[in-house]
């Protein structure tokens, strides 16, 4: 299962000068907030669990900000996050210090441009499932090319990069890629660069593939950009959600569902889950679980289910951003779980957490739930509910709102 994230943090600073005089360009605040954040964010939202920070420059910055000991760090692993800072060397370049960090690296990993984020559903550049490549890189149309190495393509691999300094639109590379620890090691100098040495090698072995997306592409690499992230990123990370109930619209209720053996998938589910990541929602799973409060079982069980569930749709391309679930119920049998409780619907308090830690667009979202008790959550939060009966939960969504998809 893909659980790891490399982010490049870097290791030149000149072209945006006094800004990142004193910290590397990813830690520059973008409409109030580390630009590194962001992607951080954008990692755990596609379900990934551990995040390497891989600096370059200014690495004290990056160890105080995000290290050992520090409250993001801390933050992030009271959610099941381990952040860990790797100090590279400085005149590697990317490849080089790439394979500086082999020994932290798991058989396949998700590398990104500390200097840039490029927003589309990470886990579909996982499809399709097979093992002819080493690397798969995201693209994208630029209406310039000046500035970037345009790709090209036959079929879904890629064949070849023209290098930057060609006027006119093109397929250009987006930042993001999924690469196999087996191609950190046909790294054998330093200094080494992964967009201008790695991949081309890849390439010419035909062992790269892309593909191109179109989501919102914001670079912080030089002053003209860096100013024009501010709006960009204020204006798109705010994004609608759709809040799922799990038994009974993910998976058959058979009641009390525990094990992944007892997991039935609503037909459609992980399709219908799959097409909301590509369209650029959040996705909430808000699950009632009075059975450990009857003592049926144990939240570890519920969170083993959850990370199976994960494991499932990542097969698919596709990924829940957050599973909230309550453990309580007023006439549980086990007395820590005695209790009525905000979060347990049909009161609001799991979607209000999720509100809480993510920007949700509540305008645009809505619930799935196959309950009153649902619906009751979803109006009591701000949003509009709908009721699922069956048999198919994509046919269902697509039916709510046939023109978004």
């Amino acid at each position: 299962m893909l659980k790891q994230a490399l982010l490049l943090l870097g290791g030149e600073r000149a072209r945006l000068g006094a800004r990142t005089e004193e910290t590397p360009k990813p830690l520059a605040s973008i409409a109030g907030r580390p630009f590194l954040s962001y992607l951080i964010d954008n990692a755990i939202r596609h379900g990934l669990t551990e995040i390497l920070l891989l600096a370059q420059c200014r690495t004290e910055a990056v160890e105080e900000t995000w290290g050992a000991g520090s409250p993001n760090a801390e933050k992030l692993a009271r959610e099941g996050v381990r952040v860990v800072v790797i100090k590279g060397p400085e005149a590697a370049r990317t490849a080089g210090a790439l394979a500086s960090a082999r020994d932290h690296l798991d058989d396949i990993f998700i590398v990104a441009n500390g200097e840039s984020f490029f927003d589309f559903n990470w886990l579909d550049l996982m499809l399709p499932a097979d093992d002819h490549w080493q690397a798969r890189v995201a693209l994208r149309r630029a209406a310039d090319g000046s500035r970037y190495d345009f790709v090209e393509m036959r079929d879904s691999r890629v064949t070849a990069f023209r290098g930057c300094g060609h006027a006119g639109p093109g397929v250009v590379n987006g930042g993001v890629y999924i690469l196999r620890r087996s191609a950190v090691d046909s790294i054998k100098n330093t200094p080494s660069s992964l967009v201008h040495d790695l991949l081309p090698q890849l390439a010419a072995q035909g062992r790269l593939y892309g593909r191109i997306y179109d989501g919102v592409f914001i670079d912080i690499g030089v002053p003209d950009d860096y100013t024009r992230a501010d709006a960009l990123m204020s204006q798109f990370w705010p994004r609608p959600a759709v809040f799922l109930d799990r038994d009974g619209v993910l998976n058959v209720d058979r009641g009390y569902v525990h094990r992944s053996e007892q997991i039935q998938w609503i037909a459609g589910a992980r399709e219908a889950i799959k097409r909301f990541n590509d369209a650029g929602y959040f996705v909430f799973v808000v699950s009632n679980q009075a059975g450990v409060a009857r003592g049926y079982y144990s939240e570890t069980d519920v969170g083993a289910l959850h990370r199976w569930m994960a494991g499932e749709l990542q097969a698919f391309g596709a990924h829940v951003d957050q599973f909230e679930y309550c453990p309580d119920h007023p006439d549980g049998m086990i007395p820590q779980y005695r209790r009525r409780s905000d979060r347990r619907k049909p009161a609001a308090g799991m979607l209000l957490d999720c509100m809480a830690r993510w920007p949700v667009d509540k305008s645009k979202s809505f619930l799935i739930g196959d309950k009153s008790s649902d619906l009751q959550a979803a109006a009591a939060s701000g949003i509009r509910g709908y009721k699922f009966s069956g048999p198919n939960l994509l046919a269902f969504a697509e039916s709510i709102d046939p023109k978004k998809w």
